[in-house]
């Protein structure tokens, strides 16, 4: 066989960070189509009709499905009897491709690896170093998976050590509830059991690289105990009701999976890791003759979907809206904002409760504003910003209080749920919490027509911009009495899923 060289592997790397920015795979399209096609939620059918018609415009226009564009993730089985032809080592050759992707001018992807984690976390610039599992395998030919998983699902990862007798299901059902929506569901759980407490982590994030298949195992029937759990965990995880961006519904997961090992007599333990609706990962096989040759999917696999809504949705004017408008704003309703919106995220947000605790005057009035808890890719080309999707408002919980407080804020826009603290928060100053659906960064991106740094622009993606926007669709997801569709939703379609009859909203 010939020898894997060093510039086949870095470009093979480059090629596949790139093509999974903006492909998602055929399965995945297919089982969130099946989804989409059966909710019977409004809301949660409207999130994932966003997804799907982002997925079609970054397919078309080359650019990423979220603008967190993760941490890549590369797992290598390496033939024992490979040759290389290459002088870097093979963490070298995989971060020189990474480096590239990242880089690249045509489709700039969001750098958001930083170093010194415990430290000053400052931003590698170039998404390196991605994190490598090798394995030494019969044979002479290099089997690649490339992923890049994004904060939301990553931060969502849990784990813990059962006694042999404790259910695996119950401790799921318990878990899952409390992730909340920040890993942007629906996607696919995968759960690692056995082995030592690492091993079960490894085995939940190489299981999620597997095709979604969850129907045909259905149709199937398991012939394992690691099937029949898939078929349990699939059927009672999408009975809570959790739904499509938490909003309640019936598709929480596309898939679940589960991979096994053996384990102490003693032990269980079991690791979860969420794959978000941003699910990227791509295989290929290096053998010597070249870089690999990577599928280009067919427009045909994408569904012909329609948004609808706008003309129901109620259109606001951020420049001029006041307190007593957004008094009338109704939990789930759908708003579409034009005019002035701030960009804010968690660096900033602490630039700023600084700057308030030692008295010093902030570089922008929040005073009556609103604040878009987003990290940009870069535009390129004619783009005002590149893809420009909401993060996990529940990291800035913690800035809500005093920011509402001492500046005046009136309005915030991100994914997911708040907690109670800021709830209460919201509720005692009159304020408002909305979310764009989290999975439609190039979506969202369409709606803004000029971006502007303002204020702290060494913090780069996470500096405050100052966009301006023309109908950019939000649900009002807190309103000002303190009501929170990720309470009332889940709640509602869980009952409903369980038998008990309730008001579907057309």
């Amino acid at each position: 066989m010939p020898a894997i060289r060093q510039s086949d592997l870095i470009t093979s790397i480059r090629d596949a960070c790139q093509h999974i920015s903006y492909y998602h795979s055929r399965d995945f399209i297919e089982a969130l189509n099946h989804a989409y096609e059966r909710e019977e939620s409004p809301a949660a059918k409207d999130a994932i009709a966003q997804i799907l018609v982002n997925s079609r415009l970054c397919a078309e226009g080359h650019r990423p499905i979220c603008q967190d564009t993760g941490i890549v993730v590369v797992f290598l089985k390496i033939g024992m009897d490979l040759r290389w032809d290459a002088e870097l080592s093979v963490q070298e050759m995989v971060d020189e491709g990474v480096r590239q992707a990242y880089l690249d001018a045509d489709n700039p992807l969001r750098a958001s690896v930083v170093s010194d984690p415990a430290g000053a976390r400052h931003n590698t610039g170039d998404n390196t170093p991605a994190v490598i599992h090798s394995e030494m395998v019969p044979g002479d030919r290099l089997e690649v998976i490339v992923a890049a998983k994004g904060g939301g699902s990553e931060n969502k990862a849990r784990f813990t050590v059962l006694n042999p007798s404790d259910s695996v299901v119950d401790w799921v059902l318990d878990t899952v509830p409390q992730l909340g929506a920040g890993w942007c569901p629906p996607g696919i759980l995968s759960l690692g059991i056995g082995g030592t407490p690492e091993k079960a982590m490894l085995l939940a994030k190489e299981g999620m690289m597997t095709p979604i298949n969850i129907q045909a195992l259905k149709a199937s029937g398991p012939q394992t105990s690691a099937e029949a759990l898939r078929l349990e965990l699939y059927e009672k995880v999408n009975a809570l009701g959790i739904g499509a961006q938490g909003l309640g519904g019936l598709t929480t997961v596309l898939d679940i999976k589960v991979s096994d090992y053996p384990t102490h007599a003693a032990s269980k333990p079991v690791a979860m890791i969420p794959n978000c609706a941003a699910t990227r990962h791509i295989h290929f096989t290096l053998d010597g003759s070249g870089p690999a040759q990577l599928p280009v999917p067919k427009l045909a696999d994408w569904p012909e979907i329609a948004l609808a809504g706008k003309e129901t949705a109620r259109p606001v004017n951020l420049d001029t809206v006041t307190r007593a408008d957004i008094a009338q704003w109704q939990p789930g309703e759908t708003l579409l904002l034009s005019g002035h919106l701030l960009t804010g995220r968690d660096a900033a947000h602490k630039r700023l409760i600084d700057l308030l605790d030692r008295g010093e005057p902030l570089p922008v009035d929040l005073k009556d504003r609103f604040i878009y808890y987003v990290g940009p890719v870069n535009a390129v080309r004619d783009e005002a910003v590149g893809p420009a999707g909401p993060t996990t408002a529940t990291r800035m919980d913690k800035f809500t209080a005093p920011l509402l407080e001492k500046t005046g804020l009136m309005g915030m826009v991100g994914k997911a749920e708040r907690g109670p603290a800021a709830i209460d928060s919201i509720k005692k100053h009159g304020a408002v919490y909305l979310i764009a659906t989290g999975g439609a960064a190039y979506l969202v991106s369409k709606a803004i027509r000029s971006s502007k740094v303002i204020a702290f622009p060494e913090l780069g993606m996470e500096a405050i911009h100052e966009f301006v926007v023309e109908n950019m669709p939000v649900i009002v997801a807190v309103d000002t009495k303190g009501t929170s569709v990720h309470e009332t939703g889940p709640a509602q379609w869980r009952a409903h899923i369980a038998g008990i009859p309730i008001e579907v909203d057309s």
